[in-house]
């Protein structure tokens, strides 16, 4: 018998912490893909200071990484780059690029935790508009 209330207990702290913590964690990812995001927009702004323009959206992100072949001025171009590496989203999906964007001069962006456009709370689109 004192098992079995030894055994409820255990299950009832276990409840109270998962129902606690859980939460947390997605907004911890959240706020991550936050701070991802506004790093590659400063490696951005960078890039057009020395450059004069963002990268093209043909270009993308990697463009912070290495020297775009569309870059009309390559001496310009920062040496070691502007960004180590690029982070993945907290879901392990490469963060999105436009430009021109339809929110902002340039979008960087998360699809959220279910990799679709749009969404709802945890799947919830995460940018820099």
């Amino acid at each position: 018998m004192e098992l079995m209330v030894v055994i409820v207990i255990i299950g009832l702290l276990a409840t109270v912490v998962v129902i606690n913590v859980l939460p947390s964690r997605d907004r911890a990812l959240i706020e991550k893909a936050r701070a991802d995001i506004a790093l590659i927009e400063q490696a951005l702004d960078m890039y057009r200071l020395d450059n004069l323009a963002y990268p093209p959206a043909t270009d993308g992100l990697n463009a912070l990484l290495t020297p775009p072949a569309s870059l009309p001025d390559p001496a310009r171009y920062r040496r070691g780059g502007y960004v180590r590496r690029l982070p993945d989203d907290p879901w392990g999906r490469p963060y999105q690029y436009a430009n021109p964007g339809t929110r902002a001069d340039i979008e960087v962006f998360s699809l959220g935790a279910d990799g679709q456009p749009g969404g709802e709370g945890d799947n919830a689109d995460i940018g820099n508009w």
